[in-house]
């Protein structure tokens, strides 16, 4: 992807300007423990993008900065080092790496990390997000939008269900600072989320029908875990999602055409 200055990197350098304002805020609520926690993940998924690197010569990418943020602020609490490292050691490698680095995936390194360790070990404890960090997503997905790197259809269709299941009923406010953060860590990445116009509003949509779904249906889940799970099904549905939008605008031009 070249277009001028806008190659991989420049995107993957947009992205995590975008994150700065979350990371900060998650940094200054959590302390020096979370600090060490972040170095732990740059570092550990630093290794896998250097070893592709030198065996398959695939360049590192600063998207692997984003995924080691998304897992060191969303993974599973009170777990080991060797339970960490074989979660990121899976999301890493068998999401992004290789499929070729980012750019190329399907699905995102830091969501299937997640599903790995909230599957593998369910007794783990969730990290309980305070309001402060759900808030802090806000500019991050203003600046995600403002420089092109996010999607606008993407939040839309989000809040658009979201909005409607206020309307009836739903408590959405003790998960919001857990949807906001999945929403922006995991959800509006640019490379794993829907590429059609149509396709952008229903995957958020999407999205956002889950975390509601289970919300109501989920008893005991915790909001990090039911917005991940969201997250994983829904980019799981994206490329369906672009298929349905281009067959429906063929559909419309046959009639249209005659």
């Amino acid at each position: 992807m070249i277009r001028g200055l806008w190659d991989r990197e420049t995107v993957a350098l947009m992205v995590l300007a975008a994150m700065l304002p979350l990371a900060a805020m998650w940094l200054q609520v959590e302390g020096v423990d979370a600090a060490f926690k972040l170095v732990f993940f740059l570092v550990f998924a630093g290794i896998w993008h250097l070893l592709f690197m030198l065996v398959r010569a695939q360049p590192p990418s600063f998207a692997g900065a984003v995924t080691a943020l998304a897992i060191a602020i969303l993974a599973p609490e009170e777990l080991g080092v060797v339970h960490l490292l074989l979660g990121v050691s899976f999301g890493v490698v068998m999401a992004e790496l290789v499929f070729g680095g980012w750019g190329r995936n399907v699905l995102n390194p830091a969501t299937v990390t997640l599903a790995f360790l909230g599957f593998g070990f369910p007794a783990a404890p969730w990290p309980d997000l305070i309001a402060q960090i759900g808030w802090a997503a806000i500019p991050a997905a203003l600046i995600g939008l403002l420089t092109g790197v996010f999607a606008g259809r993407v939040m839309v269709g989000a809040l658009a269900v979201f909005g409607i299941a206020h309307l009836m009923g739903v408590d959405l406010s003790g998960v919001y600072p857990a949807i906001a953060v999945v929403f922006v860590l995991l959800v509006l990445d640019p490379v794993t989320s829907a590429a059609t116009r149509t396709g952008r509003l229903l995957y958020g949509a999407l999205f956002a029908a889950l975390v509601v779904l289970f919300l109501i249906e989920w008893h005991g889940a915790a909001p990090i875990q039911i917005s991940a799970a969201a997250a994983l099904l829904a980019s799981l549905a994206a490329p369906l999602l672009d298929e349905i939008a281009i067959a429906s605008w063929l559909a419309q031009r046959r009639r249209h055409l005659g």
